[in-house]
């Protein structure tokens, strides 16, 4: 058996349509769960970046102070 695909022009526009947004539907909530999973680690480990302060006085790995 063989694949099925459109062959028309119209159908070739209306399959392409359908995958974009399938596409999008799929990736957008993706990268926002997986935002929010990296902003709430880095929130937690008390981050240089994330509470605004310098980055110089604090451990890019650890995040603890420096002396």
């Amino acid at each position: 058996m063989g694949d099925i695909y459109p062959v028309t022009g119209l159908g070739k526009l209306l399959s392409s349509v359908i995958a974009v947004l399938g596409i999008g539907f799929v990736a957008l909530p993706t990268s926002m769960l997986s935002a929010g999973f990296i902003e709430e680690l880095t929130v937690k480990k008390g981050d240089a970046a994330s509470e605004g302060r310098e980055e110089r006085n604090f451990c890019p790995y650890c995040g603890k102070k420096l002396d």
